[in-house]
């Protein structure tokens, strides 16, 4: 299912184009867009608001976040209604402020890419809305973009020798995935999480040891002054040659393992559970990761996602990668959490590939691109 408002190129092509008020006939040629085409990307899908201008497929012109981890830290995790909030007194200004770093006016602008699923209702609508608003203001083209399809992008954005076919791990809160991409912005899921999401393990495992929201970061600093062999958590779907991840044991483990400690009344140590249980999750995902390379036959494999700016799954994926001669593409850690130029690129790609938007464009916080 795809957002309302949103259509691929084909019988409805023609209709298409009219109704989202393409750009004058000297931006796009026969053969794609011009080098010059300017995209601006708008990503709201849970916490952060990010803006960003792209020139061409990937010439980054301003790239800005607002965090609202702050603001969501003594709840010890994202609300919803707060995020949201946080969005709409956020997006105009830093609109305002990219172009004005990119050094563009609306006139300069010749696509409007927005992030319309998956994520969370009120906060894609914010963008969505926005989008709209300003597609209808400035009559530029609007473009709905799937927000697994921009991590993906993020990879390809900072390597442009990535090419399809490739392998791609999309690790985040939200998301633990593994991506078969093909020629043409053709996506298989080859397997995911059956419960929860490494980010969300992690961010649970801090939650249990007393530490702050988000755990991910935390947990990484903690984990360098620890041992990674002081405990042996389980890791999930080990043993099955399935392509998918389960965390809910892990999680269990550490919860009992805290509980114990502290009912013998010793003092907790952070730092080896840290290192221990950053150990298991990025264990678990380069297993799977291998397994999918098996299974494909594929070399090129990229991760993105949150929990891709983890340097202990970094520094894996890269020895991996060299031990069983595999081509490993890893954005900067900026690209890795959610951002608008992973928006802009995505959405330029689907803009040159053929897709469309109007402004019946409609956010769906369900909304996958994966074929099975």
């Amino acid at each position: 299912m795809s957002p309302a408002g949103r259509v691929n190129a084909g019988a409805a092509a023609t209709a298409a184009v009219a109704a989202a008020d393409a750009p004058a006939a000297d931006a796009v040629t026969e053969t794609g867009l011009q080098d010059n085409f300017i995209t601006l990307g708008i990503e709201t899908s849970c916490d952060d608001t990010a803006i960003a201008v792209m020139r061409g497929e990937r010439g980054i012109m301003s790239s800005l976040v607002s965090s609202q981890t702050e603001d969501h830290s003594v709840f010890g995790g994202v609300v919803p209604e707060l995020a949201s909030r946080k969005h709409q007194e956020t997006i105009i200004p830093l609109i305002r402020m990219a172009m004005s770093k990119a050094e563009v006016t609306q006139s300069n602008i010749d696509l409007i890419a927005v992030t319309a699923g998956p994520g969370l209702m009120g906060s894609l609508l914010v963008g969505v809305m926005t989008a709209k608003a300003l597609s209808q203001g400035w009559d530029k083209p609007i473009l709905g973009v799937n927000h697994m399809e921009g991590h993906l992008h993020a990879s390809i954005l900072a390597h442009p020798s990535l090419i399809a076919p490739f392998l791609c791990l999309i690790v985040s809160g939200g998301h633990t995935e593994i991506v078969l991409a093909r020629e043409g912005r053709n996506y298989t899921l080859l397997g995911e999480t059956r419960d929860d999401a490494a980010g969300e393990a992690y961010d649970k495992a801090a939650n249990l040891m007393g530490l702050s929201y988000p755990g991910g970061p935390l947990i990484e600093k903690m984990a360098q002054s620890g041992d990674p062999n002081a405990y042996a958590f389980p890791i999930g779907m080990k043993g099955s040659k399935n392509v998918e991840f389960s965390f809910s044991g892990m999680k269990t483990a550490l919860r009992t393992t805290v509980e114990r400690i502290k009912k013998e009344g010793e003092k907790l140590p952070v730092p080896d559970i840290c290192a221990s249980y950053q150990r298991a999750i990025t264990e678990a995902l380069l297993a799977k990761l291998s397994l999918a390379a098996e299974i494909t036959g594929l070399r090129r494999v990229a991760i993105s996602g949150g929990v891709a700016a983890n340097t202990a799954l970094r520094d894996g994926l890269r020895a991996m990668g060299e031990a069983r001669g595999w081509e490993i593409f890893i954005p900067p850690k900026n690209f890795c959490t959610d951002n608008a130029a992973m928006i802009a690129a995505a959405g330029y790609a689907a803009y040159a590939g053929g897709d469309r938007s109007d402004l019946t464009l409609t956010a769906d916080p369900g909304w996958s691109i994966w074929s099975k």
